[in-house]
């Protein structure tokens, strides 16, 4: 059966809080040293070779769905710390990217041939090399190759939420996966754990698209024994600035009318006329109201109308 990153054991296969235990229990196995990546620097040769292998593995695997990419980036942030990898050969690292992939594709029982994905990134690696190298990654990783990823805990933190509605849920799970990938490229966040990544994910989704309710969703997620809520702020504020980021161009499409474009936002407008606002933080408020307009209009389509109603959601 294909490997589904959501449900990476067989224990997890719903929503019962106990089924999630050992998730929480073992997921710091499945990531990099927590010494090593806190005391990376920006000047570090791992960065550059990740961000240099990392590209090569999106470059690769761009036929494949984006799961595929996250699960092979998995294993190579496990494995490189473990290996000396230089840039003296630059052929060893298309190697690694190579193999990451085709241990992915395995994993996710896809077909594929080891010269077509050879192909997309210009490599000509013979079977015996590439057999070598995954067996010195699986070795590596101790053969853990259902990688626990903040997408095994998707599920469980939503389902804290209480959304009476599906379509709002799906909404939230859309949005905060697509931050997830995006995430992935940030080296910042690779100390944290696969479950505080899910949950801050999901707190940029909702203060993006529920901002009324953001602070519901935190209280529910910050009384889970199993999150640090140190640990959980820290994540969040850098999980923020990668959602944020990439964005700017987009927002200078959205009309700078002031007319609110939702029930959530007439309710945010008539809020905040009432206080007062620092004039040095206008301008950063504006542009998070702008995207997170951009943003809702993106679902709008799962609703058949144009406003969120605030009964839709049950309060906390």
């Amino acid at each position: 059966m294909e490997f589904d990153l959501e449900n990476p054991l067989p224990t997890s296969d719903d929503l019962h809080y106990d089924s999630f235990t050992s998730l929480f229990t073992v997921e710091s196995d499945h990531m990099p040293s927590k010494n090593y990546t806190q005391n990376l620097k920006p000047t570090d040769l791992y960065i550059s070779i990740r961000h240099e292998t990392l590209s090569l593995i999106l470059q690769i695997s761009h036929n494949f769905d984006p799961f595929l990419a996250y699960l092979a980036i998995s294993y190579l942030d496990r494995f490189l710390p473990t290996k000396s990898v230089t840039k003296e050969k630059p052929w060893i690292l298309k190697l690694i990217s190579v193999c990451c992939v085709s241990l992915a594709l395995k994993m996710r029982k896809t077909e594929f041939s080891l010269t077509g994905i050879q192909q997309d990134g210009g490599f000509n690696f013979d079977s015996e090399t590439i057999r070598r190298m995954e067996s010195l990654i699986l070795g590596a990783l101790k053969w853990r190759m259902r990688s626990i990823t903040p997408f095994s805990f998707i599920s469980f933190f939503i389902s804290l939420f209480k959304f009476k509605e599906p379509p709002l849920r799906q909404a939230l799970k859309a949005r905060a996966i697509e931050i997830i990938f995006k995430a992935q490229n940030e080296i910042k966040l690779l100390e944290f754990k696969p479950s505080i990544l899910a949950a801050s994910a999901l707190l940029s989704a909702s203060h993006e698209l529920f901002p009324m309710q953001f602070l519901c969703f935190r209280k529910a997620i910050s009384n889970c024994p199993h999150v640090n809520k140190d640990n959980l702020l820290s994540c969040y504020n850098v999980m923020q600035e990668t959602a944020m980021d990439g964005y700017q161009s987009a927002l200078g499409m959205v009309s700078s009318s002031s007319t609110p474009v939702n029930v959530l936002d007439l309710q945010s407008s008539s809020s905040s006329s009432s206080e007062k606002i620092n004039p040095t933080e206008t301008n950063a408020t504006g542009s998070i109201r702008l995207e997170r307009d951009l943003k809702r209009r993106k679902i709008d389509g799962l609703r058949g109308h144009n406003t969120f109603q605030l009964s839709q959601i049950l309060q906390c």
